[in-house]
């Protein structure tokens, strides 16, 4: 049994067996021509194992894919958003997954805080999984990187682009993802949300290829991909936020962006704010990934939970 909290707490050969068993699984129910989204893989390996997801913060594709994805496993799956427990009265992280251990086979926690994430972790001795955190989102990026692969072919050697807030949690996985898969990442971003130097440091010791760009256009030039995320997130005071669109205006992923990137690729996380990062032409458009992403959620989340689970065949 392990965890899944960073990529970069993951060897790179499990990381690539990860995606090959979500995209073994996801052709396997393609071909049996499955019909129901909660009807059983022919295999079931997940059968009697009981996931709980331990949300503090709003979740459509991570809740959704997750539960899915354990339905199709053959197990079952407890919703428990924070304001239904104790935690809403004080109990701590740490005493809520000692209880929970006793109950569940593992645990996928989302929440701002990433200290929370590692103590409920140290804490527990199942499986505990980063559905979102202030500082990362793992499974999403190998969500994207699934996508990438599929429309792209091998990732490793080509170059992709993360244009705007690059000091967000989505930008740091990718990071993490650039020194484990081996592709060239390039940050068009402006000053005050440029990257970490420290997780820059980190990632580039463990050979990560990862430029900070001038400017949006430098970063998407010839790139395979171009990426994106909100600007503003739910806790960004009205002022905060107003600031953050003022500089991050000439950030927006838009069709004069993406005619420097004529091959590339788009892909959001979602949700979008439609018009302020991505226009609607490009979120909507040719190039854009971002359903397949979504899709793709639910694919990898099923190879996550087997490798927490020492059930990925290795």
């Amino acid at each position: 049994m392990t965890d899944f909290l960073d990529l970069d707490l993951t060897a790179p050969e499990r990381l690539r067996a990860i995606l090959a068993e979500a995209a073994r699984r996801k052709a396997a129910r393609q071909a049996a021509g499955a019909t129901g989204k909660a009807l059983p893989d022919a295999d079931a390996p997940l059968a009697g194992f009981v996931l709980a997801l331990l949300f503090q913060r709003p979740s459509t594709r991570t809740r959704i894919s997750f539960d899915i994805a354990m339905r199709q496993l053959g197990g079952a799956c407890l919703d428990l958003g924070g304001k239904q427990l104790q935690m809403q009265r004080g109990e701590s992280v740490a005493d809520t997954g000692r209880v929970l251990e006793r109950y569940v086979d593992a645990i996928v926690f989302r929440s701002d805080d990433h200290s929370g994430l590692q103590t409920l972790a140290d804490s527990t001795s199942i499986p505990v999984i980063n559905g979102l955190s202030g500082r990362s989102h793992p499974c999403q990026v190998m969500a994207d990187i699934l996508t990438f692969e599929e429309h792209k072919g091998d990732i490793g050697g080509r170059t992709l682009a993360w244009v705007g807030d690059g000091g967000n949690n989505m930008a740091a996985s990718w990071i993490h993802a650039a020194a484990a898969f081996g592709f060239r990442l390039r940050f068009g971003c402006p000053p005050p949300f440029a990257p970490d130097e420290a997780l820059l440091a980190a990632a580039r010791r463990n050979g990560a290829r990862i430029e900070c760009c001038a400017s949006a256009r430098e970063a998407a030039a010839g790139s395979d991909c171009v990426m994106t995320d909100t600007w503003v997130s739910m806790s960004d005071s009205p002022e905060s936020a107003a600031e953050r669109r003022r500089l991050l205006a000439p950030y927006q992923i838009n069709d004069g962006l993406m005619a420097h990137a004529p091959e590339a690729i788009f892909m959001h996380c979602l949700p979008a704010h439609r018009g302020e990062e991505a226009t609607d032409s490009v979120l909507d458009g040719k190039a854009s990934r971002i359903f397949d992403e979504a899709e793709n959620r639910l694919h990898v989340q099923k190879a996550i939970l087997l490798h927490c689970m020492d059930r990925l065949g290795l």
